[in-house]
């Protein structure tokens, strides 16, 4: 009876040690999964700064611890960020005198995301993490993908700039999204400051958006 106790507890530490491990794998799944779909949307009074603000910070020198939320915020927001950047990109195609406001706005926003892209894929090397495409081919909330862009490439020069900024618009407002949930289950302190950086961009950008006459008030589709 003895040695079936003493097994017993030298056991014991092994079970405990294992169910940890499906616990914290089970968390770290949640909390990616939660991100993805906007956990964490406590309402957070935006700081006023510039467009080009979000991206002051140097490429970590140091590594970077990145957990299941973290990976899974850069992973979404690279694509996302390189989706506007092409939207901006063909919109310097059409003719140069449509709505001259929300080219000076999208010029603004192409120096901050190319900023951001940076500082994003700087915290995936120093986290030793690859890039990863999971998201190509997905019709995510805010993604600016080729179907969009082929429907903005058809679209009249008249109605160009409303369907650009209905695009734009939602890109901005679920980045703000995907931020707070970043900043409220990500693990790295230097992505959740990015985060928060970038949160604040958009809220300005969203403002300047909405302050141009005539600005729809809807992405497309919604």
């Amino acid at each position: 009876m003895d040695e079936q106790i003493t097994a017993e507890r030298q056991g014991f530490p092994v079970r405990a040690g294992r169910l940890a491990g499906v616990v914290v794998t089970l968390v770290a799944t949640a909390l990616t999964v939660g991100l993805t779909q906007g956990w964490g949307r406590t309402e957070q009074t935006p700081v006023p700064s510039s467009t080009t603000a979000s991206s002051a910070a140097a490429v970590p020198t140091a590594p970077v611890v990145l957990n299941g939320t973290d990976d899974a915020f850069i992973q979404l927001l690279i694509p996302m960020n390189e989706g506007a950047l092409a939207l901006i990109d063909q919109l310097d195609a059409r003719p140069a005198d449509a709505d001259p406001s929300l080219r000076a706005l999208l010029g603004e926003l192409r120096k901050a995301h190319q900023a951001e892209l940076r500082d994003l894929r700087g915290l995936l090397a120093a986290g030793n993490v690859p890039e990863l495409n999971i998201h190509e081919g997905h019709q995510m909330p805010g993604m600016v993908t080729d179907a969009s862009l082929a429907e903005l490439r058809a679209t009249s020069d008249a109605e160009v700039s409303s369907r650009a900024a209905a695009l734009i618009r939602a890109h901005l407002t679920q980045t703000v999204v995907l931020c707070r949930g970043e900043q409220n289950a990500g693990g790295s302190p230097e992505l959740k400051a990015l985060a928060g950086r970038m949160q604040q961009a958009r809220a300005a950008e969203l403002r300047t958006l909405d302050d141009r006459p005539g600005a729809p008030t809807a992405a497309p589709g919604g």
